[in-house]
């Protein structure tokens, strides 16, 4: 039906006319006959007398134009590379490159090469030595700019750093991550260097490197909260001859101290050897592999594959000793039928699972001090809790005691002297989840009360202020929802519950009503509980708790102490 119609309706009395719906005129349909009817003279009637309802009449029946031959060319013509639509289409496509990681030669791919053609026919996917030589420049110079920025608005920044051997070329690596809080209290983190690293690893030739790239990106050593580091005697010395704050990996830490409690005793050491040939028995034969899969079907288990564990990863060496016990049963039927170069005996069997279960507490430890959101404070709680773990007698304990001795004597050993440091007891102080509940002893905590105090004191201004704020009242504990998960988060709630009722006494009047005040659940976030409070604790400058609060951007237990 004719757009017109829209403007015009059939009069009742005489079909071989309509009614004008804008003026009431009644127009001929062109005849009596209704093989004659047609729209011309409604058409007229609009364009005579209704210019404007004529002129939406005529763009709604404006019939396509066959495109010139200019035209039709142009379209077939690729863009220039300054046109706007193609420098936002190139600029997309190197950030595709750098934030998917994907290889420069995925330009020179046909799939892709093809899929850029159909979405945009006339963009003309620049070469592979454009996108190396020109784009990538371009964005780390836009990117680095950005980072600078940022990084010099800070007055305190928080470094991880390692030194590793790239897996897929003969080169050292040399990292360096930034962390730091903002005024939202929000943590933040950018990777400022993964650098080839050439030459002997000596003190020197790493001091003088992390000496070179905080020149590189303006920031001074004032400015250096502390460096997380390994525990390696090469960069312990380095970080003291370039005069950076450093504290150990926690990870690493805890990697040396299940080496030193079991792993390195002889008969552990000869039973995980052993379990190490098996797995790579499997590892190296796909036939043997697919006979246990066979076997595992049979038996109605699923197919599961052995995991070959790393040395100098102890938590790879207990999902190995785990994948081991759970295929006892089918490694026991592929022994008799094919045979191994070497099997566990019995006693190695037990041996191994009473390792798995001393060692479970440690595998939870590093997986909860290596994740994204680990901080400082969370190192003298999990050594507290860990020492209580391995000291206190169970009716579980029977023919694993002497492990657990072990693991506690290395324990103490490595973390002697965790809580003397004023990095993470004040950490740990000024975290709400932990407060002053975890140290060993009330004089442990008292001594790091004071460092806290006297940590207020040399903020600018804090000197002379008096004790005189009005606070506001403390809030009430918010109830723990979850149930504790392990036999370490019971502990946990164990310590943190003697912080209910404790009375706020002492000079320092806001210290003491804030390490008075019932600890928040471990499972609320710390950054955010400063962001919310800060009002309640004035001071004569503003941001005093959250410059005290930096403390806790040390990621303190990076698996590996660097991130990309």
């Amino acid at each position: 039906m004719s757009a017109v119609w829209t403007h015009f309706k059939i009069c009742d009395d005489d079909r071989s006319k309509a009614e004008c719906k804008l003026c009431t005129t009644k127009v001929s349909r062109g005849g009596k006959e209704s093989t004659s009817f047609n729209t011309s003279n409604l058409i007229k009637h609009l364009r005579t007398h209704h210019n404007p309802e004529y002129t939406e009449f005529a763009k709604a029946n404006a019939k396509p134009q066959q495109p010139t031959l200019t035209q039709v060319l142009e379209k077939r013509e690729k863009m220039s590379r300054e046109n706007p639509r193609v420098v936002k289409i190139t600029e997309a496509l190197t950030h595709f490159i750098a934030l998917d990681d994907q290889p420069l030669s995925v330009v020179e791919n046909v799939g892709f090469r093809q899929l850029l053609s159909t979405l945009e026919p006339r963009y003309e996917i620049p070469s592979r030595p454009y996108i190396t030589d020109v784009m990538v420049p371009k964005v780390f110079d836009e990117v680095k700019k950005h980072v600078r920025n940022l990084v010099n608005e800070v007055s305190a920044l928080s470094f991880t750093t390692d030194i590793w051997t790239s897996s897929v070329c003969p080169m050292s690596l040399l990292s360096l991550t930034a962390q730091w809080i903002d005024e939202e209290f929000v943590r933040h983190q950018v990777t400022l260097h993964a650098k080839s690293f050439r030459g002997s690893h000596t003190s020197q030739t790493i001091a003088g490197a992390f000496d070179s790239m905080l020149q590189t990106w303006d920031i001074p050593k004032t400015s250096v909260h502390v460096v997380l580091r390994d525990n390696a005697r090469n960069m312990i010395k380095a970080m003291s001859d370039a005069e950076l704050p450093s504290l150990p990996c926690t990870a690493h830490t805890l990697q040396l101290v299940v080496h030193e409690g079991i792993l390195s005793q002889r008969s552990v050491a000869d039973a995980v050897a052993v379990g190490r040939k098996i797995v790579g028995h499997f590892k190296h034969s796909a036939l043997a592999n697919s006979r246990l899969e066979d076997i595992q079907l049979e038996i109605n288990q699923p197919a599961k594959r052995l995991l070959q564990d790393v040395q100098t990863r102890w938590n790879s060496t207990f999902y190995m000793i785990q994948s081991l016990i759970e295929q006892k049963r089918p490694l026991g039927i592929f022994v008799s039928e094919h045979g191994l170069p070497d099997t566990l005996t019995a006693h190695q069997w037990i041996l191994l699972e009473k390792v798995l279960s001393v060692l479970g507490p440690f595998k939870e430890l590093t997986r909860k001090v290596s994740s994204s959101d680990a901080m400082a404070a969370d190192v003298i709680p999990a050594v507290t809790v860990l020492h209580r773990f391995l000291t206190r007698e169970t009716n579980e304990d029977h023919g694993i005691k002497a492990m657990k001795g072990t693991l506690a004597a290395a324990v103490r050993k490595r973390f002697a002297d965790v809580e003397e440091n004023p990095l993470y007891s004040i950490a740990t102080l000024l975290d709400p989840r932990y407060k002053n509940l975890f140290f060993s002893n009330t004089t442990i905590a008292a001594n790091a009360k004071e460092m806290l105090k006297l940590e207020l004191l040399r903020l600018p201004g804090e000197a002379d202020k008096q004790e005189d704020d009005d606070l506001n009242e403390p809030p009430s504990r918010k109830p723990r929802s979850d149930q504790p998960t392990s036999s370490l988060d019971s502990i946990f709630d164990e310590i943190a519950s003697a912080s209910v009722g404790r009375a706020a006494v002492g000079s320092n009047v806001q210290l003491d009503t804030y390490l008075g005040e019932a600890a928040i659940s471990r499972e609320d976030k710390p950054l955010q509980y400063w962001m919310v409070n800060k009002v309640r604790f004035p001071t004569r400058r503003p941001d005093t708790f959250q410059h005290l609060a930096l403390v806790l951007t040390v990621k303190g237990c990076s698996a590996q102490c660097h991130t990309l």
